[in-house]
């Protein structure tokens, strides 16, 4: 029995469960290894199961090794209700933040005697320190965002509007071997970078701007994610300021970054440096996030979140300071946690590359 299904039959007897049921894409993967967009887990004391409809069923029982595959006789929430009565269970778990109230009113409807009991958050935590077949295909992914990095500054001229660059990025990665881009791709430029999530729009670029690049790649199922400011000709006195305090606080916050430090705590490091420098009311996104089979997962380099950081856990270290009217800096590295310290898994170039006009 592998690791990650022996913590599901931990869950299972801490729980008094019968059974669990998975109605989350990037945990019946993670569990199961299958990569279809359409099923459910039940996983019992003793067996495991996956239900799927008929598009999916050659793809899940090659896919699923140690899953006995299940194909439905009408809809798969029948199969749901079927299964769990021929299998006499009454206490199962499910996944309160992901399903449906309407598929829960259904399954409540027809598992009459059958005690839905919601498996709050138990799961995702199984998926916070990744194991090395993880860590090498989150770190394929953020060696393709680097190319494209490379890749894109030579094609990053005035007059070019930021959704071209955008699409740019996307094929150029896509060529590479992505599956996809890991969110929608962020490029802001002049007074638009002042926007944390300003996603490419098709404002053309201008001589003196900012121009931040926010990109990442999925590998296999899993994300990449990271952060350049670029400049289109020289800056200015305070383009150097905030750009130079940007990556100051980035770094000082990756050299605390060690396991047994809370995740509050690096995230300090990086905000107590700019709101001493007078921007830290421009400062307020939290540090980072953890990335792996979704871009944003948990635990969170943020103020609130006192997670203690473990060996195998990857996030991203992204501090930014934004100034409404007039533009912003973030420089984003992707950081796997290792035991003497961290790795950056980001290696694209971190001082201000300013672009020929």
């Amino acid at each position: 029995m592998n690791k990650r299904i022996e913590s599901i039959r931990e869950i299972l007897a801490v729980n008094k469960l019968d059974g669990l049921m998975i109605t989350k894409e990037q945990n019946w993967r993670y569990l199961s290894g299958f990569t279809g967009s359409s099923a459910v887990l039940i996983l019992t004391a003793n067996d495991n199961y996956l239900i799927t409809d008929f598009r999916y069923l050659e793809q899940a029982a090659a896919e699923a090794g140690g899953f006995q595959v299940i194909k439905p006789q009408a809809l798969v929430e029948a199969a749901v209700v079927d299964l769990v009565s021929r299998l006499g269970l009454k206490r199962i778990g499910f996944e309160d933040d992901n399903l449906t109230y309407r598929t829960y009113k259904t399954f409540k409807e027809k598992l009459s005697g059958v005690e839905l009991v919601p498996a709050h958050r138990q799961l995702e935590p199984l998926r916070w320190v990744k194991d090395l077949q993880e860590t090498e295909a989150i770190s394929k992914a953020a060696g393709i965002a680097d190319a494209a990095f490379d890749y894109i500054l030579d094609f990053i001229k005035p007059g070019v509007r930021e959704s071209e660059i955008a699409l740019e990025i996307d094929y150029y990665m896509r060529r590479k071997g992505a599956e996809k881009s890991a969110f929608d791709i962020i490029v802001a430029s002049g007074s638009r970078a002042a926007l944390p999530h300003g996603v490419a729009s098709d404002k053309e670029l201008q001589p003196g701007e900012f121009i931040v690049l926010d990109f990442g790649a999925v590998y296999t199922g899993y994300h990449s994610d990271m952060t350049r400011t670029v400049i289109l000709g020289k800056p200015d006195a305070k383009q150097r300021e905030i750009y130079r305090l940007v990556l100051q606080a980035q770094e000082r916050a990756i050299a605390v970054l060690k396991p047994g430090v809370k995740c509050s705590e690096v995230d300090l490091a990086a905000r107590d440096l700019i709101s001493v420098e007078g921007y830290g009311a421009n400062f307020g996104h939290g540090l980072g996030h953890s990335v792996g089979l979704e871009i944003h997962e948990k635990p969170s380099l943020a103020p609130r979140d006192d997670t203690v950081l473990e060996a195998g856990m990857v996030l991203t270290v992204e501090p930014g300071v934004y100034l409404s009217g007039w533009g912003g800096v973030r420089i984003e590295d992707l950081v796997l946690v290792t035991p003497g310290g961290c790795e950056i898994l980001s290696k694209s170039p971190k001082q201000l590359i300013e672009l020929q006009t």
